[in-house]
């Protein structure tokens, strides 16, 4: 199975190159990234405009001093009072997943976020969220975090910037609109006050590899088979998402709660080209509920864009970088140009997972939310060191 970039209307077929995965220390064969079909003629690559370069999170054409510089990813409360978060929309890539209590939390991973003076609300950290994170080579951004995930924290590898340390009153601030703690935020200036102090490169490690294989930027992805990805249902239980297809714009369009999930900065309704579901084994720490979600052993999911759907496999090559998608033959996936939505599903309420075509019936949902559900949910989640 290979997935192929179609040539688009408005422009010729241009596939962007990335660097091929370092190579595993054991005797396994690494899979090679999908190659466009043998019978294809050979492409015409059109220059990328002077002075930009592609993203490393969307494919896109961006300026260098932009797609070079290393990217913050910043957790993101999705409560329903922490609703809308502010600045969601500039993030290339959302991770979601679980936490205790039956809740997600998101970590958005931003190159292009000079201009926003509000990013949040923010929450804290899990330990797993900080290998998504150093996938993509990021400065890892958070207020506080789990008892598990300080060992983590701590070690050299991971650069991270917390509102629990000193200097935290110069990064973030807190807003009177929302109760605490869902009135945290941070801003670009923050931010960048937070990687002076602490003495971060803002330049990606010279042995960074992009797990992201992209189509041109003026093609489109074309996968095989016949499964219809009109609406996708990921499963979780809280805030109960779903994403919508649109075939006029080919994005999928994002709802929770019952309603569309919006950013508060433009009030628009957020859209993803490109969704992948990563199924993961996972346990439980303790009797509070805070997950171990494996981040390391390679497992199965879905890739899901343009209206279809595929069968995909996942791995890391090494503990602290990206993760690598390939289709059913080990063919490393080709993604389309565009955001992506990455949503962590743990593999024991795989049945939860509903991809919907248009035969199927309709996805509209209701607020089934149990507010004691909720408010419980609520109590679990500020129970984690934040202050």
């Amino acid at each position: 199975m290979l997935t192929g970039c179609q040539k688009n209307e408005s422009g010729s077929a241009e596939p962007t190159a990335t660097p091929e995965p370092a190579e595993e220390a054991t005797e396994e064969v690494t899979p090679e990234p999908t190659a466009m079909a043998a019978e294809e003629p050979e492409p015409t690559e059109d220059p990328i405009p002077d002075g930009y370069v592609v993203s490393y999170l969307t494919g896109e054409y961006v300026p260098e001093a932009i797609g070079r510089r290393r990217p913050v990813a910043v957790m993101l409360n999705n409560l329903r009072p922490a609703c809308p978060q502010a600045g969601i929309a500039n993030a290339g890539v959302v991770y979601e997943a679980p936490v205790e209590g039956g809740i997600t939390r998101l970590m958005g991973v931003f190159e292009d976020y000079d201009n926003l003076e509000k990013i949040g609300s923010v929450r804290s950290c899990r330990d797993y969220y900080i290998f998504y994170a150093s996938g993509f080579d990021a400065i890892y951004t958070h207020y506080g975090q789990s008892a598990y995930a300080l060992p983590f924290l701590e070690l050299p590898e991971v650069n991270n910037i917390s509102g629990l340390a000193g200097y935290g009153d110069q990064v973030f601030y807190r807003t009177t609109d929302r109760k605490s703690p869902h009135n945290a935020y941070t801003s670009f200036e923050g931010i960048q006050k937070g990687i002076e102090i602490n003495g971060y490169s803002q330049e990606y490690a010279e042995d960074f590899q992009p797990g992201y294989a992209f189509c041109g930027v003026d093609d489109e992805v074309e996968l095989p088979g016949e499964t219809e990805a009109n609406v996708v249902k990921p499963g979780y239980f809280l805030n109960e998402p779903w994403f919508e297809y649109n075939p006029e714009d080919k994005l999928y369009y994002r709802f929770q709660y019952g309603d569309k999930q919006i950013d508060q900065l433009t009030g628009e309704q957020i859209a993803y080209k490109n969704i992948i579901l990563q199924y993961s084994s996972w346990r439980k720490y303790d009797e509070h509920g805070y997950l171990n979600i494996d981040v390391d052993e390679p497992n199965v999911g879905k890739y899901i864009v343009n209206g279809k759907a595929i069968d995909i496999t996942w791995k890391k090559h090494t503990p602290w970088g990206a993760t690598f998608y390939y289709d059913t033959n080990g063919n490393q996936i080709t993604m389309d140009t565009g955001k992506t939505w990455v949503c962590i599903i743990q593999d024991t309420y795989a049945d939860r997972v509903e991809i919907l075509g248009s035969d199927d019936s309709s996805a509209s949902s209701t607020d089934t939310q149990d507010s004691e559900a909720q408010a419980a949910a609520e109590e679990a989640a500020a129970s984690d060191t934040e202050y």
